[in-house]
């Protein structure tokens, strides 16, 4: 009889070499890379999807995101999104990670699944652009339209636990033709009932701790970036957190 870790996976987001590996010793299922986590991630480097890639041999899904922002693409965007796409499988990534709206708040059909024919035989994930949408249940079944093998959603909240009810409807009526991922706001703390009460079987967490440093001396007077007063803060994923989360869900399975 399989425990409840076995039968769910966990994704974790990271957004560095140090986090992917920490991710894989915790004992995560797979990892989904992103770059600029503060924006929601966009698309990281070819360097930075090389080395995660050369270090870690659990599945590895890029996001493919051109911008943060809305998810409303130009052609010029989209362009890149799809040669991003190949760069991905030219890495060795397992899978891509993306989401087209249209500005009327749907899902753009049409280029999503272009998204998708660029990138099979990867697996592919439509993200929490989902949750911008304006009607989810209706939205659902524009996701599964479009091809793609799981949505990532929060159930239209901001947070997992906000959306609960929502993330089970979508898991009914999904009927197995893709897989619901929770995600958003997930922790040791309350995985184990978000994953009962919307019968969910794979989960993405963030689990990004602050970490010193390294810098001796700064000008904390001076930002570089958007984010004021944050150019001398970090995350990263630990080890220990992601195995936090894992013996979480053990101990649930065995009540």
């Amino acid at each position: 009889m399989k425990t409840m870790s076995e039968e769910v996976l966990i994704e974790v987001c990271v957004d560095s070499v140090a986090s992917a590996v920490a991710a894989q010793r915790g004992g995560a299922d797979c990892i989904e890379l992103c770059s600029d986590l503060l924006e929601g991630g966009v698309t990281a480097s070819a360097g930075l999807l090389a080395t995660v890639r050369s270090r870690i041999s659990i599945g590895l899904h890029t996001i493919i995101r051109p911008r943060p922002g809305d998810f409303c693409y130009t052609d010029e965007e989209f362009e890149v999104m799809l040669r991003d796409i190949e760069i991905a499988k030219e890495a060795g990534a397992d899978g891509v990670v993306v989401g087209v709206l249209e500005a009327a708040g749907t899902v753009d059909i049409r280029r999503t699944r272009m998204l998708v024919e660029a990138a099979r035989p990867l697996a592919v994930t439509f993200h929490r652009a989902f949750d911008m949408c304006l009607d989810q249940l209706a939205s659902l079944e524009d996701v599964c339209t479009t091809g793609v093998d799981r949505l990532l959603t929060s159930g239209g909240e901001q947070q997992c636990q906000q959306g609960i009810a929502t993330i089970a409807q979508l898991v009914r009526r999904s009927q197995g033709r893709i897989a619901i991922m929770a995600g958003g706001g997930i922790r040791h703390h309350n995985v184990a009932e978000i994953i009962g009460r919307t019968g969910v079987r794979e989960i993405h967490v963030g689990l990004g701790t602050p970490v010193a440093s390294p810098a001796l001396s700064g000008k904390p007077r001076i930002s570089v970036g958007k984010a004021r007063g944050q150019e001398y803060e970090r995350t990263e994923v630990l080890e220990e957190n992601v195995r936090e989360l894992k013996q979480a869900i053990s101990l649930a399975a065995l009540r």
